[in-house]
């Protein structure tokens, strides 16, 4: 939970395309998380 709260404190870029790519890649990190948080089942027998 940390980290979402650092990825979302503020927007450091000054031009709008670069603010864009801070959130893409904000997004990207938060997919990770989310991804590594999602159980793998596998069929027993």
């Amino acid at each position: 939970m940390n980290c979402i709260k650092l990825l979302g404190q503020s927007q450091m870029a000054r031009e709008f395309d670069r603010q864009v790519a801070e959130i893409q890649v904000g997004v990207a990190v938060l997919n990770i998380y989310t991804a590594l948080g999602i159980p793998f089942t596998v069929p027993v027998g």
